[in-house]
């Protein structure tokens, strides 16, 4: 599919020349101009999985990495703020007092450090604590406390960013974010934070293999190349919400399984992961997570027809949900025509896999 794009894409680029100079053959053996769909567009990027990319499971970050590189190839100027430790779970929980304190981390994870070379920022990244100095053992910043210090202050001194940054990506996730897990992610609640604060944004996940602890660098770049198509055209075609975000969930591709096309879904009820708490000898609780087993009719089961859990993980159809900060049932109603227009952008116009 990507290589009928390229020829798709040539085929236009040279139409466009014969439109204007009247002949396709001016200069045979020049090199087609680099394809740079998101030139000129300023990303803050976060997630809840850290910076720091060194766990084997790749885990702890190495996604964002990967998103990095998508979108820098695609021409944007990209800056991370991300959590200074693992904050999976997290939500959109905050941190209410304290110091918040920035690290900007000079050597990056092997293969990445030149990916946003040309960017006007350099790409620069940064590690966000909750202490006075970012030391190795610091606790770490929110998700949400990393989009509200960018949006709020860190870009505009760090970067020189006034006017702030155009979107917030948040990802890529190392696991799924679907049905009843969503109010637990700090991925998504990133992304709500920004729209909280009139910023469009998107969170991406991916599933990871079929083991549920190893996060393949293949699922993570499938993920990446896509978001940066579907940014590409989203902006492209002035559909980048203020309204809601986008959530979207890729699958794993690593067993000889392609993703499907993108399906619009909602928010499941069911669950993927249990919690639960065993009692210890000390008269704490210990923290289990397990797998559910979606018998019929246990709390695991999903009922909600088009969830994104049953489109990703039975279907291995890519999941995109918009989701929205409001908490209050029924009181704020969708604008029909802007929803509808991303949906068909994302359903007919929209990247393949």
């Amino acid at each position: 599919m990507r290589r009928t794009a390229r020829r798709l894409l040539a085929a236009a680029t040279a139409a466009c020349t014969l439109a204007v100079t009247g002949s396709a053959a001016a200069a045979p053996d020049a090199p087609a101009p680099a394809v740079r769909p998101l030139a000129g567009l300023r990303v803050l990027l976060t997630n809840d999985d850290s910076m720091r990319a060194a766990k084997a499971s790749q885990s702890d970050g190495l996604g964002l990495y990967e998103l990095r590189r998508a979108l820098c190839a695609a021409g944007a100027d990209v800056v991370v703020m991300a959590p200074w430790q693992v904050q999976s779970g997290k939500g959109t929980a905050v941190s209410n007092s304290g110091t918040l304190a920035l690290a900007r981390r000079g050597e990056l994870p092997a293969g990445y450090g030149a990916d946003c070379a040309a960017a006007p920022s350099g790409g620069a990244v940064y590690g966000v604590c909750l202490d006075d100095a970012c030391r190795p053992g610091s606790p770490s910043a929110t998700p949400v406390d990393t989009v509200h210090l960018a949006l709020r202050a860190a870009l505009a001194d760090r970067t020189g960013w006034s006017g702030g940054p155009d979107l917030v990506v948040s990802g890529i996730n190392s696991g799924a974010n679907v049905s009843a897990q969503v109010n637990d992610s700090g991925t998504v609640g990133a992304a709500l934070a920004a729209v909280d604060d009139g910023v469009p944004a998107l969170a991406f996940s991916t599933t990871g293999d079929d083991s549920g602890e190893y996060f393949p660098t293949a699922d993570y770049r499938a993920t990446a190349d896509y978001a940066a198509r579907l940014i590409a055209g989203l902006r492209g075609h002035d559909l980048l919400s203020r309204t809601f975000a986008l959530k979207v969930d890729y699958p794993d591709i690593t067993a000889d399984r392609p993703a499907g096309p993108a399906r619009w879904t909602s928010v499941g009820h069911g669950r993927e992961v249990w919690h639960a708490y065993e009692p210890t000898t000390g008269g704490a609780y210990a923290i289990g997570l397990g797998w559910c087993e979606h018998r019929p009719g246990d709390r695991c089961t999903e009922t909600v027809p088009d969830a994104d859990a049953t489109a990703l993980l039975r279907d291995n159809r890519i999941s995109v949900t918009p989701v929205t900060p409001d908490r209050t049932y029924g009181a704020r109603p969708a604008d029909p025509a802007e929803l509808n227009r991303v949906r068909h952008y994302v359903e007919h116009q929209g990247p393949t896999p």
